[in-house]
């Protein structure tokens, strides 16, 4: 392609480079570069690389579908638009620089090995043409990795201390989106994708955008909050009162966790207070992962992972994949994920402590399947809470086994959340729907449902036996 010439209507030009920040409220890198030039280019690009890394899951790419489309609606509603394009990022933000004359980009920072290393690269080609890449932090966290740290180490690895810090911290003041946008009009763009477009997508999976996170927000924050401390851990949770279901407009960017902060803190109140600890927990595994990068694959702490091989293994995480383990709660779990693209975060607790500890199979088999189908699948937030409730992680008690029979009696007494996802045993009622095993004769024939793979005190004394030896 043959670069054109930059116009000569707009004296300075600057990039905004979107990645996992696609938003105009409260977004640092568009209004420095709105405040600090006279036309704005509003850049996406779809990177095969980012593709390979493993981002390239269904789910995902239908919101992104979703987020971008809507971003570019917002942009347009200012004047703007949003410009996509294919190809290497640090190409393409090359070529549009050289396009538009553009002599600077903004761009916000990421806590992943892929996000430092393609800014490194960016900033080197930036540079090496005579232009300027702006990184702001602080866009995708509340407080960016590393502002906060113990003495003697770069990040800290238990959350109650780091969540004091954290909580002391004041957080900077949330952004308006800018009024009205220039986009120099020669710039092409590649076709905006489109959810249809995307195949493999799970049924119940949420819309995604900006317009759709912060009508989420207002709602939850005015009719929900207050409970949450109360009923965050409620599993069956269709009216919408115990958890926010936040997480895939985070994990885009669509939502501002700074805003999110703010907007609960003015509220005030233990909800607030119990969500924003939540909210916490995102940052605490973006330090955690900008300080050691190899935990999106390794061990953070090496030598506690213990794991079985072989037919039977194979047999048994086809069980958990499927949601066919004979134990209710597990199995509820693993089919909301399938039909929404989410789970709700006790769920997640549950199946990752029985795949880990009661099935003794790798936590990186775990992470894989739910990356494959998350929306709100993220590197640092996905793979660090799997190391830690597979004990390989910052949890300081390491050997915790949450039992699925107890959890389902503490925080889905009534079964509702069973029956709904796991009609099998609608006809069912607590205390039974959560142990069909206990039924003999006719009365379990009736339910086509399967025996657990493995009765829980023998996987507890597998997962003992494990670790005694190592």
């Amino acid at each position: 392609m043959t670069d054109t010439a930059p116009s000569p209507a707009f004296p300075r030009i600057a990039v905004v480079l979107f990645t996992a920040d696609l938003r105009v409220h409260d977004h640092p890198p568009l209004r420095a570069a709105h405040d600090s030039a006279d036309a704005v280019v509003p850049l996406f690009v779809r990177d095969p690389a980012v593709d390979r890394a493993g981002f390239a899951a269904p789910n995902r790419l239908a919101f992104l579908a979703d987020c971008l489309t809507d971003l570019d609606r917002s942009l347009r509603e200012r004047g703007g638009r949003l410009v996509v394009r294919s190809g290497d990022t640090v190409a393409e933000v090359c070529r549009i620089a050289r396009e538009t004359g553009a002599d600077e980009v903004h761009a916000s920072a990421g806590p992943t090995a892929f996000a430092r290393a393609r800014e490194l690269r960016l900033r080197r080609a930036l540079e090496a043409d005579g232009r300027r890449l702006y990184v702001h932090d602080g866009v995708g966290s509340v407080v960016p990795p590393g502002e906060v740290a113990p003495q003697g180490s770069g990040h800290y690895a238990v959350f109650t201390p780091y969540f004091r810090r954290w909580a002391d911290r004041p957080a900077r003041t949330p952004l308006a989106a800018p009024r009205a946008l220039r986009v120099p009009p020669e710039p092409r763009s590649d076709p905006l994708p489109s959810r249809a477009g995307v195949s493999g997508v799970s049924a119940g999976l949420a819309a995604g955008g900006e317009t759709e996170a912060r009508r989420r927000l207002r709602s939850w924050l005015s009719r929900s909050l207050d409970a949450y401390e109360e009923r965050h851990d409620v599993l069956d949770d269709r009216a919408g009162h115990g958890t926010s279901r936040l997480s895939p407009y985070l994990h885009f960017g669509a939502l501002s966790p700074v805003e999110a902060v703010h907007r609960a803190r003015a509220r005030g109140g233990a909800g607030a207070e119990a969500f924003v600890r939540q909210l916490c927990w995102r940052d605490f595994h973006q330090q955690v992962l900008a300080a050691r990068p190899d935990a999106a694959r390794a061990d953070y702490r090496p030598g506690r992972g213990v794991w079985r091989s072989g037919r039977e293994a194979e047999r048994d995480l086809r069980a958990w994949r499927a949601g066919r383990t004979g134990y209710p709660l597990v199995d509820a779990g693993m089919r909301q994920l399938a039909h929404e693209g989410w789970m709700h975060n006790r769920a997640r607790l549950v199946t990752a402590s029985f795949l880990t500890k009661t099935l003794l199979l790798d936590w990186r088999d775990g992470a894989r399947h739910f990356l494959d189908l998350l929306a709100d699948g993220d590197v640092a937030n996905n793979q660090l809470n799997w190391q830690w409730v597979a004990g390989t992680g910052t949890d300081t008690r390491p050997n915790r086994v949450l039992n699925p029979v107890r959890q389902a009696q503490r925080y889905d007494p009534d079964g509702a959340y069973v029956r709904r996802w796991v009609p099998e045993l609608a006809g069912l009622a607590a205390p039974a729907v959560h142990e069909p095993w206990r039924l003999t004769g006719l009365d379990r024939a009736a339910y086509d449902y399967p025996d657990p793979v493995v009765p829980l005190a023998d996987g507890l004394a597998r997962f003992r036996a494990a670790h005694d030896a190592g």
